[in-house]
C-alpha cells in the first residue's frame, strides 16, 4: 500500500458546534454544512481545505459509525492526535491562544520538549486531540 491521504474525518457529537469551532474559531475555510438533504440528515457533513489537497471532514459520530457498520463507542482523546507544525515557538503560542479563545480545552500548555522543540496540546469541543509544535529540525514548506 502506498498511502495517499486525501481526507481526515472526525466524528463529532454536534456538527453545528464543531463547524463553529473550526470555521469561526480557528479560521479554517469551508463552504459550511453540505448534504443535509440526504437520508434524514445522515449526509450532513462539513469539509475544510487544508494543504496539498488534504481535507478535514466533520461528520456526526452516529453517521460515521452507521456508515462503517459499527456501534457508536465512547469517545477517547488518546486514540490518535492531529499535529499542526509551525515555524516558531511564538507561532505555537499564538495558535494555542487562538484555539483556547475558540473554545478548545488546553490539555498541556506549550513547553520546551525533551526532543529540543516546543509544543502543546489542545482538545476541540468533541475531545479530539491536537498537538501544536515547532520542531527546529524540520523545514516547513510554504503553503
Amino acid at each position: 500500500m502506498q498511502p495517499h491521504l486525501t481526507l481526515i474525518t472526525l466524528g463529532v457529537d454536534d456538527l453545528e458546534r464543531a463547524l463553529h469551532f473550526y470555521r469561526d474559531g480557528l479560521g479554517l475555510a469551508t463552504p459550511g454544512i453540505v448534504g443535509e438533504e440526504f437520508e434524514e440528515g445522515d449526509g450532513a457533513v462539513a469539509f475544510f481545505e487544508l494543504q496539498g489537497g488534504l481535507k478535514l471532514g466533520l461528520w456526526p459520530r452516529r453517521c460515521l459509525a452507521n456508515d462503517a457498520n459499527l456501534s457508536v463507542g465512547p469517545p477517547s482523546a488518546t486514540e490518535f492526535s492531529l499535529a499542526h507544525n509551525v515555524a516558531s515557538r511564538e507561532e505555537v503560542d499564538a495558535v494555542m491562544a487562538q484555539a483556547e479563545r475558540a473554545g478548545a480545552t488546553i490539555a498541556k500548555v506549550a513547553h520546551e520538549t525533551f526532543w529540543g522543540g516546543y509544543a502543546g496540546y489542545f482538545q476541540d469541543p468533541d475531545g479530539h486531540l491536537w498537538e501544536v509544535a515547532w520542531n527546529p529540525a524540520w523545514e516547513l514548506e510554504e503553503w
